[in-house]
């Protein structure tokens, strides 16, 4: 009963990190038109080596530049995921974004598979896909084309956590790359904000979304990990595109046809039931990565 009521709370958990990504992106959704996503993510990348940093209070002494070529190649891939992302956001709308990009994690999960189930839930978010697409009258193809690359980071960022994860202890390959990323973006961002734009509505907005996505997320993850496993994460998980869509609808007005919303749904569905029918154990490392997420 009591591993049934943390599985329970677990899940419930998860969802609720997974409210807050989504209410934090549509904040950014606000905000990128006014100071641009190269701000947002150099922002939140602020909040997350703020969060990291002094928690676990990575070494560097001792470590060869050849042991920090994975963190090295995260922070890369941090940076490049999240402007990708956001920059999309802003051109294709929050829940076409997250759709597309949710198709990184996915593909790895259906490549390391050789069922026949898996392949008609790949062909069914291909057809998911084409039908965002199609449904879209006037879809920018450069916002498209950033989505496909956020989720290619994405899923690059998998394989490189789960490398990191097993070369450095805890979070400490996660915090150096975190504060790496922000060394790429942050002077960027600096260089290209418009100061006469910024006033304490934005700069609260800024902070807003850094905790929603990250502060909030990281702090949660420890909890949730401990008490579901990594399929029931998975599964959970699967429900971001419906999610980001509805806080798209809610806070950002973008309007998505039925056709849409039914390639969502389908999208949606085909990663359910591609991760609920995945083996507790994975036996490789690849199945194995398809549970972590950025």
């Amino acid at each position: 009963m009591s591993g049934s009521r943390d599985r329970a709370t677990g899940a419930a958990t998860l969802a609720a990190a997974e409210v807050s990504i989504s209410f934090g992106s549509s904040i950014a959704g606000i905000l990128i038109p006014i100071v641009g996503s190269l701000v947002v993510v150099a922002v939140r990348q602020l909040v997350t080596a703020v969060l990291l940093v002094p928690t676990v209070r990575p070494k560097l002494k001792g470590r060869s530049f050849r042991s920090l070529l994975p963190v090295i190649g995260l922070g890369v891939v941090l940076a490049v995921m999240n402007l990708s992302f956001y920059e999309s956001v802003g051109r294709i709308g929050l829940g076409l974004a997250v759709t597309v990009e949710f198709m990184g994690p996915l593909a790895i999960a259906l490549f390391t598979s050789r069922r026949l189930l898996d392949v008609a839930c790949a062909i069914a978010v291909g057809i998911g896909v084409y039908l965002l697409a199609d449904g879209e009258k006037k879809l920018d193809p450069i916002g498209f084309a950033l989505a496909i690359v956020a989720g290619a980071s994405w899923a690059c960022y998998i394989l490189l956590a789960r490398t990191v994860a097993r070369r450095f202890k805890g979070l400490e390959g996660l915090s150096m790359a975190s504060v790496l990323a922000l060394a790429i973006v942050g002077p960027a961002a600096l260089f290209v904000l418009d100061w006469s734009k910024m006033n304490w509505q934005v700069a609260g907005l800024l902070l807003a979304t850094g905790v929603l996505c990250s502060a909030i997320p990281y702090s949660l993850d420890a909890f949730i990990l401990r008490r579901i496993t990594a399929r029931l994460y998975s599964i959970v998980l699967s429900c971001a595109p419906a999610i980001a869509a509805l806080f798209g609808w809610l806070i950002l007005g973008q309007q998505l046809s039925w056709v849409q919303i039914l390639a969502i749904l389908l999208v949606t569905a085909a990663a359910s039931i591609t991760f609920a029918t995945q083996r507790d154990d994975p036996k490789t490392n690849l199945e194995t990565a398809a549970t972590v997420t950025p």
